[in-house]
């Protein structure tokens, strides 16, 4: 059996936060499984390139590629974008077996993920029957998308909060502000708001910008190089090189 490599292809970001948590988050998968080689890319903003990743693995003599969008929806970066891009790669690198893993989310373990950075702003068991939970993505035109976050809004609503609202941060209404506010009017005691993003930039500060501005009472940091995260990644790569009709347990 070969050794693929992990390629993990984030979208990038002027804000230098993104790539910093980008690589940060590669390094704790390394760490999870040690002797794997993973790689990261970019698919604009920030370098290396998805193409300059493959050519030099290419030219290293890799033969297996499990590309794994760092993308929490199956939006048009999933849909188009990288497999454009995947696409072209092969064309050029025939000896590559390049496959694209599938997106992150749902999943529970970024349920899991989120949890944590709730934890670690402050929030409480006990808190949740009296706190409305605003979860703020950063929206999509794509309706299968946008179909993932509200189902992942009922899910959390399980979990004892009192209300769960999703949020946007472009795209679509309604904004974190908005939804803060309305929250508040229908009389919930506590708003917090989670951030279901993967690394700071544009969009996320928009969020936390929102959240500030109506008065929330709890922020969540964005999901980051968490461990839960890290495993994530990891059981995407496991699912991509299981044959098509196999299981992994099989």
């Amino acid at each position: 059996m070969t050794h693929p490599t992990l390629l993990v292809i984030a979208h990038g970001s002027r804000d230098p936060r993104h790539a910093a948590t980008v690589h940060a988050l590669t390094e704790r998968v390394r760490a999870e499984r040690p002797g794997l080689r993973v790689e990261t890319a970019f698919l604009e903003f920030n370098a290396p390139s998805v193409p300059r990743v493959l050519e030099r693995l290419a030219a290293q003599g890799a033969d297996e590629v499990v590309a794994l969008p760092l993308l929490l929806t199956r939006a048009f970066h999933a849909k188009t974008d990288i497999p454009s891009v995947l696409r072209e790669a092969r064309a050029r690198l025939p000896r590559l077996h390049i496959r694209q893993a599938d997106v992150l989310g749902p999943s529970p373990l970024l349920n899991a993920t989120l949890e944590r950075r709730l934890r670690e702003a402050g929030v409480r068991p006990g808190d949740l029957p009296r706190t409305g939970l605003v979860l703020a993505s950063a929206g999509s035109s794509d309706p299968e998308a946008i179909a993932v976050i509200a189902e992942i809004a009922r899910e959390l609503r399980h979990t004892g909060w009192c209300a769960v609202r999703p949020a946007f941060a472009s795209a679509l209404l309604p904004r974190t502000e908005d939804v803060v506010r309305e929250l508040r009017a229908e009389g919930v005691e506590r708003v917090a708001v989670a951030p279901y993003v993967i690394a700071p930039g544009r969009l996320p500060d928009r969020i936390a910008a929102g959240a500030e501005v109506a008065g929330a009472d709890v922020l969540a940091d964005v999901l980051g190089p968490a461990p839960e995260l890290a495993r994530l990644l990891l059981n995407r790569f496991d699912e991509a090189r299981v044959p098509v009709g196999a299981s992994l347990s099989a």
